[in-house]
């Protein structure tokens, strides 16, 4: 198994109708390879996928513990299990809706995509998805980062290493690139072996720090004299929840447990006709809620410890403990072996996290990006997408100055939107679905708080942390104007999907047209009089044969960049009627169906309309001057496809 199949998390090969050049010398032949990724039907049981799911979710335990002790102090253990209490009790139940609803790895924004057709919904989504280039592009550089700092702050190795966590950072970034360009294979099985060690050494620490705690009452104690100083527990149980926010990257990996739900094994009964695999979705409501208990029970076992036993000088930034309570405990409780044994773990465990982030980018961004016309088509190849995503990482690397706790508002950003998005989502799915069974709209309630809840905290940690939401905004920035450039250099393709015909009698006709080298007419509307059009060519032009009349009705939603379009092919006596249905472009449309008819020659009609308000028009709405968009297109995939076959004439006609 691959990377880029993980999860469904195939590419999608650019289309073959787009006519792209095909690559002459072997830099360009290498880049294209894979542009198709390695899809794999196999499937395991939900216990093993869990693994894959880890690497994620279990990693943040490397961070998370330190992260909460400079955000809450000694509230953390209550702040973290307010983090338990949204993790089982929000994300568990609301992933568990998506995962009912997005089968086949989509995720929560492909549903938003369906709930929220046309322009408005592509720019909502094109919103998420540069939330999601946050989220992951930091769960990458956040992850590399605690790696190099368990690396620098190694007994072992500080003395040789200890100012280089910038350079191991960017190192272990450019290994994670090559690995993906080499291909990276038994995904599952090298997660679990990452994983559960991991955990294993997880438990021994902390087990081994509640031993301590049970040694010295007085250091509980303490933490409850702390505790006491701050106020009663309606006060102490209100700042936990204020500081909740500051916590939520401590809820990443749910997005992925939905993801990688296509290599999940279902039940032998799970249908194959299209219909929802029950099987597999409770299999994968297993994982999710599997994973979610054993992070609950190790965030607040970690949290407990490491804030009863670190000192309050070794977490704060620049201490001993920041970034890395854990690793802290374990060296300082279990000794320098030990502590370097989990250091070890943790790097491989981090590192891995990077790498299924970089698989999740492989799959959001040829997904949407390409088929919205938002990005050009070699973001639809493997190759090129790893190189700049790691040039990418450098350069927040770089930014950030590989710090972990400067990182956590950036990726807490990312994360919360995911979230919110998926709560918006399924609460917007369950209250349609509630009104199409003519059922209580009451469903949707319990959902609609739980996005209140991941609102006040996406609010929140952008108020506190405005960096999350200026990094955000510069990949949405950038993908809105990179799209928008991207639109206008591809407007010259075809922008067809696929071909399809409405019945088998259009399809005959269709075969029985193509070797009679018909003479190609396009007309405007369905009512005119193909007769008075024939005879008028006729009469200017010196042309001999059957004609074929286009007309092209154009899709109610034209902001998708390619469509599936619909054919019918009629006899008009010796001559043909062919009705494309549900184009987005209406001379895109008519220079691909010319190209497959194959004509002896085409007629296109002007007309005298203002060239600025048609060019306008036809970015945004596919439509504007026909004739002289079908010349320019034709032209343009005749010069990447050049052929002995002879071309048809091409005839403008003015109105």
């Amino acid at each position: 198994m691959a990377w880029d199949s993980i999860g469904g998390m195939q590419t999608d090969t650019p289309p073959v109708h787009s006519a792209s050049p095909a690559p002459t010398t072997p830099f360009a032949r290498w880049m294209r390879h894979g542009s198709e990724g390695e899809h794999s039907d196999e499937t395991w049981p939900w216990y093993k996928v869990l693994w894959l799911t880890g690497v994620d979710y279990f990693s943040t335990l490397g961070y998370q513990p330190g992260i909460a002790l400079l955000a809450a102090g000694a509230i953390a253990p209550l702040a973290t299990s307010v983090l338990v209490l949204v993790t089982l009790f929000g994300a568990v139940p609301m992933y568990r809706e998506v995962a009912r609803r997005s089968y086949q790895g989509q995720g929560s924004i492909s549903m938003l995509e369906r709930l929220l057709p046309g322009w408005p919904g592509k720019l909502f989504i094109l919103g998420l998805i540069g939330f999601a280039l946050t989220a992951f592009i930091v769960t990458m550089t956040l992850s590399a980062a605690d790696a190099a700092l368990h690396v620098t702050e190694n007994p072992f190795l500080s003395q040789w290493l200890g100012n280089a966590q910038v350079p191991i950072t960017i190192g272990l970034l450019v290994v994670l690139g090559i690995v993906f360009l080499r291909g990276f294979r038994e995904a599952i099985g090298v997660a679990a072996w990452i994983a559960v060690p991991y955990l294993v050494l997880n438990l021994v620490i902390i087990g081994r720090g509640a031993y301590e705690v049970s040694l010295h009452p007085e250091l509980l104690a303490n933490w409850r004299a702390a505790l006491a100083i701050k106020g009663d527990p309606v006060t102490l149980f209100a700042m936990a929840l204020l500081t909740f926010p500051k916590l939520a990257l401590g809820l990443s990996g749910f997005e992925t447990g939905v993801t990688v739900m296509p290599l999940v094994r279902g039940s032998p009964t799970d249908a194959t006709n299209g219909a929802p695999p029950i099987g597999r979705i409770r299999a994968t409501e297993k994982l999710l809620f599997t994973a979610a208990v054993i992070m609950s029970f190790m965030l607040i076992g970690s949290s407990f410890v490491t804030t009863l036993l670190i000192p309050t000088e070794a977490w704060h930034e620049g201490g001993e403990a920041a970034g890395r309570a854990l690793a802290w405990t374990a060296h300082h409780y279990l000794g320098a072996g030990f502590g370097t044994a989990y250091d070890v773990s943790t790097i491989l465990i981090l590192w891995f996290a990077g790498a299924s982030a970089m698989a999740a980018l492989l799959s959001i961004i040829p997904r949407y990006l390409p088929r919205f016309g938002m990005a050009p088509q070699w973001t639809g190849y493997v190759r090129p997408l790893i190189l700049n995503i790691t040039a990418i990482n450098i350069g927040v690397t770089l930014y950030f100055g590989a710090e972990v706790e400067t990182q956590a508002g950036a990726y807490a950003t990312g994360v919360l939107a995911l979230f919110l998005s998926a709560a918006i989502a399924v609460t917007l799915a369950v209250r349609a679905e509630a009104r199409a069974e003519r059922k209580a709209p009451w469903r949707a309630v319990p959902f609609a708080a739980i996005t209140f809840v991941f609102a006040f905290a996406f609010a929140d940690n952008i108020y506190e942390r405005p960096d999350g939401i200026i990094i955000a905004s510069v990949f949405i920035l950038s993908i809105l104007v990179l799209g928008a450039l991207s639109r206008y250099w591809r407007a010259t393709e075809f922008r067809v999907e696929r071909l399809e015909f409405v019945n088998p009698e259009s399809a005959k006709l269709w075969e029985e047209m193509r070797p009679r080298k018909v003479h190609f007419v396009t007309v405007k509307h369905t009512d005119v009089s193909y007769s008075k059009v024939k005879a008028r060519i006729k009469k200017h032009y010196a042309v001999q044969g059957s004609m074929a009349f286009l007309h092209v009705e154009l899709a109610t939603d034209r902001s998708d960049f390619d469509s599936a379009l619909s054919l019918r092919v009629q006899r008009l006596g010796d001559d043909y009627r062919i009705t494309v249905h549900n184009a987005v472009a209406v001379a895109n449309t008519v220079a691909f169906i010319s190209e497959k008819l194959d004509p002896l020659s085409i007629f296109l009609g002007l007309t005298r309309e203002n060239p600025m308000t048609q060019a306008f028009r036809y970015l945004i709405w596919g439509e504007g001057e026909t004739g002289i968009l079908v010349y320019q297109i034709l032209l343009k995939y005749w010069a990447r496809t050049p052929e002995d076959d002879v071309r048809p004439n091409i005839f403008l006609m003015s109105d």
